[in-house]
């Protein structure tokens, strides 16, 4: 199954619900990055979270950033995503290693105490920003209570990674679903029971459910309607340009001194650990430019 999000809506508009299937992209960002299972499953949650969001926003330019800074091992992650159905990520400690927590890879005891920084830059002079402290460091539950806390919208987040013996990606998705100020109660009730008895996203998955019958068990009996769907994928925009902007903003003395340095260097991305190679006479280039 390719990698794709829905959008939907359910009870005539009071509730509106995202779902996403993002198993090929989750294992590029762990091929990319090396990371250990625990960290692909706690970075794997907060890029499939990131491009759902990201599917939320209007406008083709709009850029989303999710941040976690934290005291456990992992160390911090960061997410990036577009309207377009594009993401990002890194985390900063790719090898953390725990041991299971009741059978699980223990994504909260990774992460420990810590705050979620949401970044949305729509053009505006300012980026909105809103910042929550980590409720539960599983991530699906931090972005719920981001939600309401932040955006004061009531969601239930559910996210799941599921690795193979190997540690390759078996699969991995979630859904986002959002309920409107004018909701029923029945329509509530009803969504919190069906909320209760759904299986975990990564069983739903692993059982072959398409972001489609997710929706479809989450919003059972409330007349689900798919409104679009789109690709999603693990995208970066980083190129020999781009650094090069980065590299020539260090200042001269630094390009100098690595040109005295004699040797070539090499600069990675972050988001995608892609590495750029300059030769002593492309940095002597830059070092032209940097005046």
């Amino acid at each position: 199954m390719k990698d794709y999000i829905v959008r939907a809506a359910a009870a005539n508009t009071q509730i509106r619900a995202f779902a996403a299937v993002t198993t090929e992209l989750v294992e590029e960002a762990r091929q990319r990055h090396g990371t250990s299972p625990v960290a692909t499953a706690a970075l794997g949650r907060l890029l499939t979270g990131g491009v759902m969001m990201g599917s939320m926003m209007k406008n083709p330019e709009d850029v989303l950033t999710l941040q976690i800074q934290c005291s456990g091992p992992i160390g911090g992650l960061t997410v990036t995503a577009d309207s377009q159905g594009r993401v990002k990520g890194y985390v900063h400690n790719p090898d953390v290693m725990l041991p299971p927590k009741n059978g699980k890879l223990d994504v909260g005891g990774a992460l420990g105490q810590g705050v979620l920084t949401v970044i949305k830059d729509m053009g505006l002079k300012e980026p909105y920003s809103g910042q929550t402290i980590l409720q539960t460091g599983e991530i699906a539950e931090d972005l719920t209570y981001y939600f309401a806390t932040s955006e004061q919208v009531p969601s239930s987040v559910g996210l799941g990674v599921l690795m193979e013996k190997d540690n390759t990606v078996r699969c991995a998705g979630g859904f986002i679903v959002q309920v409107m100020p004018f909701i029923e109660d029945s329509v509530l009730n009803k969504l919190e029971e069906n909320i209760q008895k759904i299986q975990s996203v990564t069983s739903m998955l692993d059982n072959g459910h398409t972001p489609e019958e997710m929706l479809g068990h989450v919003l059972e009996g409330l007349d689900l309607e798919i409104t679009d769907t789109l690709p999603a994928e693990f995208y970066c925009n980083c190129s020999k340009e781009r650094i090069e902007k980065a590299i020539i903003s260090i200042g001269k003395k630094e390009i100098q001194s690595m040109i005295d340095d004699g040797e070539d260097i090499e600069v990675k991305c972050h988001f995608c650990n892609t590495a750029y190679k300059y030769s002593v006479d492309e940095l002597k280039e830059l070092l032209k430019k940097s005046r």
